[in-house]
């Protein structure tokens, strides 16, 4: 059964439109993310830690990047 995924985008997105982001959709175990422009290209999906450490190094280098 195909559950419809509840996407949702940085408050950080770019452009005008606000469209100049990806999209990501929290499956539990495993997050999705897709291009916000065009979503019905297709999705990725990574384990649930992997992207949260992911977001989280890129948290530091935004705070305290490389000189």
């Amino acid at each position: 059964m195909t559950q419809a995924l509840n996407w949702r985008k940085s408050t950080f997105s770019g452009g005008a439109e606000g469209n100049a982001c990806v999209e990501i959709a929290d499956l539990r175990i495993r997050v999705a993310v897709r291009d916000s422009k065009e979503p019905a290209r297709g999705t990725l999906t990574f384990p649930a830690g992997a992207f949260s450490a992911f977001v989280e190094t890129l948290k530091t280098h935004i705070s305290h990047p490389a000189a």
